[in-house]
């Protein structure tokens, strides 16, 4: 797979079994985070409400946690890709603060038409486009067709589906004006939810049958 430049992810935690695992993908800004117009200092980023102990649930059945995030502000100019490093730091400690982790952050730093410099560019990683999904599918040992991606915009489960997951959208962020503009034929989608928590339980229900 061809590594876009500038396209950098972040493995938090290596695999201790070379078995695949099922993973769940997470949005970042509007789905784990409130929304925040291109957030860029640590201290804008607030857990949604059952987040942190939705993630610990996953922890705790040994099912992959990834968050896969669109950055155009990076490509945009309005702050540097050297800013993700400490916002994420902020997002793993609010985690460990309930006894959860994510074992992966990927981000794509670049957009078609808006970005400056090298960061203009047409890349695999930019969701709807699935590359952040099959990288970390490689790097952490993931089955995508056993995984769920869950965002609040149509891109986000465009990307899923294109990677092979099932999806489903949150009403948290975007998620309101998405679910009625979305085009449900095309995201393998699951249901639409209130929250990730609600999304994470209907999935691990159909996982029992």
């Amino acid at each position: 797979m061809t590594t876009p430049p500038g396209h950098k992810g972040t493995v938090l935690a290596p695999l201790q079994s070379p078995k695949l695992r099922q993973a769940v993908f997470l949005d970042r800004d509007g789905t784990v985070n409130e929304e925040v117009h291109y957030l860029s200092q640590p201290e804008q980023l607030v857990l949604l409400p059952t987040v942190a102990e939705t993630i610990a649930l996953l922890n705790r059945h040994q099912i992959a946690v990834v968050v896969v995030t669109n950055q155009a502000g990076v490509a945009r100019g309005y702050f540097p890709e050297q800013r993700l490093e400490p916002i994420h730091q902020r997002l793993q400690i609010l985690l460990g603060e309930h006894q959860a982790r994510v074992d992966g952050i990927y981000y794509c730093p670049h957009h078609p038409s808006a970005g400056l410099g090298h960061y203009k560019a047409y890349c695999d990683c930019r969701k709807p486009m699935p590359g952040m999904l099959t990288r970390a599918a490689q790097e952490l040992g993931l089955d995508l067709t056993q995984s769920l991606m869950i965002g609040d915009r149509e891109s986000d489960l465009q990307a899923g589906a294109a990677a092979g997951c099932l999806t489903a959208l949150v009403r948290t962020g975007y998620g309101h004006e998405t679910s009625v503009a979305i085009d449900h034929n095309r995201v393998r989608g699951i249901g639409t939810f209130d929250s990730v928590g609600d999304a994470v339980e209907a999935w691990l229900g159909l996982n029992k049958h």
